[in-house]
């Protein structure tokens, strides 16, 4: 017996007993293991932060990630899946700091690293349970007992390795740069890191004036350069000028003042003004000015006008202000020309105590009082404020980066540049313009990779320095053991220590003597990203255990994260792999976007739009929650989250499979099939079921081409469609009495084998998509049939086609979409499909009339209409004429337009047939050969009258809408019907109980009834039908277009 359901099936119910039977019988497992190891496929998991609660977001993502990998185990392969956890980083560190009621990073040292760092240790699986129940509640199958950490000492040791590798190729060096720096964590942040956080933002633009100290260029009067920033706190730190050499600059008087800038910028003046000379930009360098604010001292010359190759005049003055601390042009140019530097702002972004009027002041929160300030000196032109992007910390909101002067470790990633973007070619990004675009674009503009952070809860970096600049790295546990420890004033050698911890402070408290040498580690730790990008090796301890699996395994097969990552998790495993094995990391990637709102908002909890997938899985489930957020839209275009959706999902998709399985079952059930019948051959049954059986083959076959080019939202659309369009619309619907007859004979085990077939073979596809109701499906098919020796649609074979007929195929695609367009036709003309109608004509290509003759009876039972013609062309149907549309025309023919518009007037139906068919036409007007379009040509349709005509893609159908009194009477027995098949489902009869029918009404109806009682019976599986003049209280009154029957029916008993 299969199983049957209740009319309201409990799916978030289904799912949890399904987990259970995978979790009883190690299913995930035996997916793995019954796949032959020397057919691998390796997927990569981007390492979560487990200190913060998973999201919706987080189940795309997850769902993506999943379904790929149960598709290729469908396909044969062994598909390991290795669960990650990021556990690094200031993501972690902030939460630790909350809770310790941390405020600043210097507070940190005082409280002890130590007792820092265990907190945090402590802290970085705050959430794991509910990571682990999101995990195994969405069934996203991922190895979660072996998963690889990134804070354990065998990750770390694999980092060591991989950095010393790079250290050794002499791509690790420290230099002093001004870098992009968080001044909330007072940490540098690398350029993908910095490429998270820009957004919009609003800052002042000034225009500043500087006096001029020159005694010709200010032989006027007073005379100042007029210079433009957006970073009014950076002008205390002012030491210079840059002007372009090659650019002509002006000075212009206004009242009794004089202003130097750029003659292509004087739209920036407002006022009346004279020009009094001009110069170029090299006759200006070396021009003195004054000191802006002279809060600091300099220990060289400074404050004259330089060259710089950066100056343009698309904005600004043309003058650019020179802070060396504060810029990377501004420092190189600074060093290129000697100037002074000043440095007056602390690691967190405040003013220094030197800065007596803004000390302890953030420095943009300092803008204001420095415009007032400008103001208060006379030397501030004009303020205005703009909208731009500009870097905020990725990590926290609303903190500006600063860019700032310091020293730190670099990695030299522009000497691999060209490689990475050779390399980047040969993956097969999806969609391929994140490769090509967004990511190829980042490759081309490739920074140096900003290493080191100044931070706590880290991988350390391992290299250590003496006293006059001589650096080792260290690339292991069993190089760092020939270091030593001081132990009440003792040297202890690591290699006896008990416990060895690869964090601080332990590791600072090692040294290394060599060549008489001390040497002491760098204080510094490596940016978090460099974790995660070494995961590929680093997960299995390569190179100190798994060499040789490793290496066989190397680069992953498939990857899949967020589209945010593009600058972060996919850029550093590209770069790593690059530098240290010369190859790709991932060889297919799948990107997602992000989920918003239904209104295309981000979502957030100060906006109230959140979405817990707890609440979706228990109220929905979380099969279907995966199916809508992977077919509402591609994974990399944005999805706007809408509940409504979800429930249409459930509703359609769902609903329908689950009910084509129930009717499948019910009837099953009756007729005790359970399939150990022989299979009937295809070509011995019914059309119908050779169609729906090959047009399930060509299902298979675009959703394994779909698949393999990870388009897997076609892929579950077409799964969806066929099921609902094709199957359960179509094929089911067009055989219920197929079902419904009491005999077992070989048509109907035909109709049971081959809705079994489709049934199971949905399940098999959709696993991947929706893995625990298809289980449910495919487990009540196969524990009664015994057909296939597998335990769960997860371990078995993906399905292969089984028998093909493209012909049958393409004259049932015709028939469908004929029967569409009549549908559509009679719903606009308010003609109920239950009304018979009596003629049909169908106009189509020559090719295609032998389909459509072969299909007469399947149309005209679908259309419920009595008769079909088929013609070859639409003319004796619709008369059409063409008009030249002048609006196209006129413009483009210039004098030929009125005799072409004679000649398109003239066009013959042939010409005009033509002309829709290619879209065009060619034509000689007035001895000139022309190619006319279709835009440029308006085409008008007539219609014979009586009938309703319409043409979709090439088919023209028109129906003759005149009814005469035997088709009216049809029209109401298929309505009564109708409400008789109502009354027993809402009566709850059995399928097979046969009936009376009792009923009451008009005498008009009540003919139109006795007149197709036979029919009636047939339809109801009533024995007799009586029209009575008085009908009990059980019986219900029903509207009938124009008439009211009262109707009651009663079982007969046996």
């Amino acid at each position: 017996m299969f199983k049957q359901y209740n009319e309201k099936i409990d799916y978030p119910f289904i799912e949890e007993s399904v987990l259970k039977f995978w979790k009883d019988n190690k299913i995930f497992e035996k997916s793995i293991s019954s796949r032959p190891e020397n057919k691998p496929f390796m997927f990569y998991e981007g390492p979560p932060t487990a200190n913060g609660r998973p999201g919706i977001h987080h189940v795309m993502a997850r769902t993506l990630k999943d379904l790929v990998c149960r598709y290729k185990t469908l396909k044969g392969y062994r598909v390991n899946r290795k669960a990650g956890w990021d556990t690094h980083g200031l993501p972690v560190e902030i939460e630790v700091e909350k809770q310790l009621g941390i405020k600043n990073k210097s507070e940190i040292p005082e409280f002890g690293i130590e007792k820092y760092n265990s907190a945090c240790r402590n802290s970085v699986f705050t959430y794991l349970k509910d990571w682990e129940k999101m995990t195994e509640r969405m069934g996203y199958w991922v190895n979660l007992d072996d998963a690889y950490i990134t804070c354990t000492n065998e990750y770390i040791e694999s980092v060591w390795w991989s950095l010393k590798q790079l250290f050794d190729k002499g791509l690790i060096y420290k230099d002093y740069k001004i870098v992009p720096q968080c001044p909330r964590s007072e940490t540098v942040l690398s350029s993908h890191e910095l490429a998270l956080g820009y957004k919009e933002t609003k800052d002042p633009s000034v225009y500043v004036l500087m006096k001029v100290l020159d005694e010709d260029l200010s032989k006027d009067g007073d005379t100042y350069f007029l210079v433009w920033t957006t970073t009014p706190w950076t002008l205390i730190s002012n030491v210079g000028l840059a002007v372009g050499n090659e650019i002509d600059y002006v000075k212009i008087k206004i009242e009794d003042r004089y202003f130097i800038l750029a003659e292509a910028r004087l739209s920036v003046i407002k006022e009346e003004y004279e020009i009094i000379s001009k110069y170029k930009g090299a006759e200006l360098v070396g021009k003195k000015y004054d000191q802006l604010f002279k809060y600091l001292n300099v220990d060289k010359p400074g404050f004259f006008v330089i060259e710089g190759d950066f100056v343009s005049t698309e904005d600004g003055s043309g003058i650019v202000h020179i802070a060396p601390a504060f810029g990377a042009d501004d420092y190189e140019v600074s060093k290129k020309n000697n100037l002074p530097f000043l440095q007056p702002v602390k690691r967190n972004g405040t003013f220094t105590d030197d800065i007596t009027d803004f000390a302890g002041q953030f420095v943009k929160d300092a803008d204001t009082g420095i415009i007032i300030k400008l103001k208060e000196m006379g030397q501030l032109y004009r303020k205005e404020t703009i909208t731009h992007s500009y870097p905020f910390s990725w990590r926290f909101d609303d903190v500006p980066v600063i860019y700032y002067a310091r020293e730190s470790w670099f990695i030299k990633t522009t000497e691999i540049a060209d490689k990475m973007i050779e390399l980047n070619k040969t993956i097969n990004w999806y969609p391929p313009e994140v490769g090509t675009g967004r990511f190829g674009n980042w490759l081309e503009e490739n920074k140096d990779w900003a290493l080191s952070r100044d931070r706590f809860w880290a991988t350390p970096l391992p290299i250590w320095v003496s006293d006059d600049g001589d650096m080792i790295a260290v690339g292991s546990i069993e190089e760092l053991k020939q270091g030593f420890v001081e132990k009440d004033g003792k040297r202890v050698s690591v290699s006896e220590l008990e416990n060895i911890d690869l964090h601080k402070p332990y590791v600072d408290e090692i040294y290394f003597e060599k060549n008489g040498k001390i040497y002491k580690r760098t204080p510094e730790l490596i940016d978090v990203w460099y974790d995660s990008g070494s995961m590929p090796f680093a997960q299995f301890h390569y190179p100190f255990e798994n060499k040789e699996w490793f290496e066989n395994n190397f680069p992953a097969d498939f990857i899949c994260e967020g589209i945010d990552q593009t600058r972060g998790w996919f850029y550093t495993l590209h770069a790593i792999s690059t530098m240290l094995f010369g190859k790709v990391a991932y060889k297919n990637i799948l990107v997602n976007e992000l989920i918003l709102d239904k209104n295309g908002q981000k979502m957030s909890k100060s906006r109230g739009n959140g979405v817990d997938p707890f609440e979706l899985f228990n109220t929905f489930g979380a099969d279907i929650t995966r199916w809508y957020l992977v077919t509402t839209s591609p994974p990399w275009k944005p999805t706007l989250f809408d509940r409504e959706g979800v429930v249409e999902v459930q509703r359609k998709f769902f609903g329908t499979l689950m009910n084509t399985y129930s009717f499948f079952a019910l009837y099953a059930n009756v007729d005790k099939f359970t399939h150990n019948e022989e299979l009937i051959p295809y070509e011995e049954r019914p059309e119908i079921d050779r169609w729906i059986i090959s047009k399930l083959g060509s299902l298979i076959t675009e959703y394994d081409m779909l698949m393999e080019k990870y388009d897997v939202t076609k892929a579950a659309r077409i799964v969806a469609n066929f099921t609902i369009d094709q199957l359960s619309n179509w094929y089911v619907r067009r055989n219920r009495r197929r079902f419904w007859k009491s005999e077992v004979n070989k048509n109907k085990l035909s109709a049971y084998q081959t809705l079994y077939e489709c049934l199971i073979t949905i399940a098999k596809l959709a696993s991947p998509f929706a893995p625990m109701i298809s289980e449910e499906i495919y487990k009540n098919l196969n524990d009664t049939s015994k057909l296939e020796n597998f335990e769960s649609v997860h371990l078995v074979d993906f399905p292969k086609p089984t028998y093909s007929d493209p012909e049958l195929e393409e004259k049932m695609d015709i028939a469908q979409r004929i029967v569409y367009l009549t549908r559509a036709m009679r719903a606009k003309s308010n003609l109920k499909v239950r009304l018979p109608l009596k003629k049909i004509i169908v106009a189509l290509e020559k090719q295609k009339r032998s389909a459509v003759e072969s299909m007469v009876n399947v149309i005209l039972d679908e259309v419920n209409i009595k008769e079909l013609e088929v013609l070859d062309d639409e003319a004796s149907i619709v008369n059409k004429s063409a008009k030249a549309n002048f609006k196209v025309i006129g413009p483009k023919y210039g004098k030929l337009v009125k005799d072409l518009g004679n000649r398109i007037k003239e066009l013959s139906k042939e010409e005009i047939a033509k002309l829709e068919k290619d879209g065009k036409i060619e034509i000689n007007v007035a001895g000139t050969d022309l190619t006319i379009g279709l835009e440029e040509v308006e085409i008008l349709s007539s219609n014979i009258e009586g009938w309703l005509v319409e043409t979709d893609n090439g088919i023209t159908v028109a129906i003759d809408t005149e009814l005469s009194e035997e088709l009216i009477a049809e029209g109401y027995a298929r309505e009564f019907v109708n409400r008789v098949q109502n009354l027993r489902k809402d009566s709850g009869l059995d399928i097979i109980d046969r009936i009376k029918i009792l009923y009451k009404s008009d005498k008009k109806l009540v003919d139109y009834v006795q007149k197709f009682s036979e029919y009636i019976c047939n339809e109801t599986l009533a024995d007799c039908i009586y029209a009575v003049d008085e009908i009990n209280t059980t019986a219900t009154e029903f509207e009938m277009v124009n008439f009211v029957c009262s109707i009651a029916i009663e079982k007969i008993e046996k």
